[in-house]
């Protein structure tokens, strides 16, 4: 499996947490946010991991496949709409503008999969039938392809869960005005045209993502943020697991979080009750897979960072800190 090609021991120590002294600190489900003053933000993409919006634990250097995955994402889609990145100036850190957030994550699919309650495959089985303003037919099995690139936005919750949203309830809620909306979903479908091509040129299929958008305080412009075509974010399937006669998904590796989720599931945890330990030999798969998506999708060599993560990432901040920050 993908977790021996990483190598089994032994395993590097995971970055739970980061406090850096005098900084203010925003703890969200993964990353540390710190302000460091002249409207800007330094994220720290750590190694906790989320599933159900549940704290399951902790995979050694993923916070750091996150955080430059996202980065060379960035990169790769400036082109389509700017995005808050400054500076990468460590592994695990980005230093960002701090925007106002829209309350909103732009969610798009391809296929009719998924196991979170907010899934398009897990709606269906329960009934639904309208997304995305498309009605799909009855009749459809797990991992069927849609009939073409489906946006189902959710709200976007700090902690907790997230929930499905109309159109009507969008813009009824006033969260953005019907022409942010319009170029919320034409960005978002770019985003993923762009994310399909590059995917496959790797050998991966990109199943479905989620975007989030902020405001440009002095221009009003939206601007991409938070993270981009990560495995956390999105799930990649293997192109080998594709039957080319009929385009039936037979069972595909899954390359990103839905590995967890899927194992959660057969320990009989979907979000209630006690969550099963994670064991060593799960928490190496993870990162195996993080790690060969990560190689995939780039054609780099995986270096992981050095082990005193702590002192490099607060030496990292530290040198973009506002010297007059009121920090006491």
């Amino acid at each position: 499996m993908f977790g021996e090609q990483v190598g089994h021991s032994p395993l590097p120590p995971a970055l739970e947490a980061v406090d850096i002294p005098y900084l203010q600190k925003i703890q969200g489900k993964v990353r540390d946010v710190f302000k460091i003053g002249n409207g800007r933000l330094a994220l720290v993409a750590t190694d906790r991991l989320s599933a159900f919006d549940r704290n399951v634990g902790s995979i050694p250097n993923r916070g750091q496949v996150l955080n430059q995955l996202s980065a060379w994402w960035f990169e790769r889609t400036r082109d389509i709409i700017p995005n808050h990145v400054l500076e990468v100036p460590d592994p695990n850190v980005m230093i960002v503008r701090e925007l106002e957030r829209i309350n909103l994550e732009m969610v798009v699919r391809r296929f009719n999969t998924g196991s979170t309650s907010t899934a398009i495959w897990t709606r269906y089985q329960n009934g639904e039938r309208k997304f995305g303003g498309v009605v799909l037919p009855d009749g459809m099995s797990k991992n069927d392809p849609l009939p073409h690139a489906l946006i189902t936005p959710t709200s976007k919750a700090i902690h907790g869960h997230d929930q499905n949203l109309t159109e009507t309830e969008i813009l009824e809620s006033g969260m953005v005005t019907p022409l942010e909306w319009q170029a919320l979903k034409s960005t978002a479908l770019a985003l993923f045209a762009r994310g399909q091509e590059l995917s496959q040129q790797a050998g991966l299929i990109l199943v479905d993502t989620k975007y989030e958008f902020g405001r440009d305080p002095d221009t009003g412009s939206i601007v991409l943020i938070d993270e981009i075509h990560t495995p956390d974010s999105s799930r990649f399937w293997g192109q080998a697991h594709i039957n080319n006669t009929t385009d039936e998904i037979q069972q595909p590796p899954h390359f990103d979080k839905e590995y967890l989720r899927l194992w959660l599931a057969d320990q009989g945890y979907t979000g209630d009750g006690d969550l099963p330990q994670l064991p060593e030999d799960m928490i190496q798969e993870i990162r195996g897979r993080y790690i060969h998506t990560y190689k995939m999708l780039t054609g780099k060599i995986f270096e992981p960072a050095g082990s005193d993560r702590q002192a490099a990432i607060a030496t990292a901040i530290y040198q973009y800190v506002d010297p007059f920050l009121n920090r006491f």
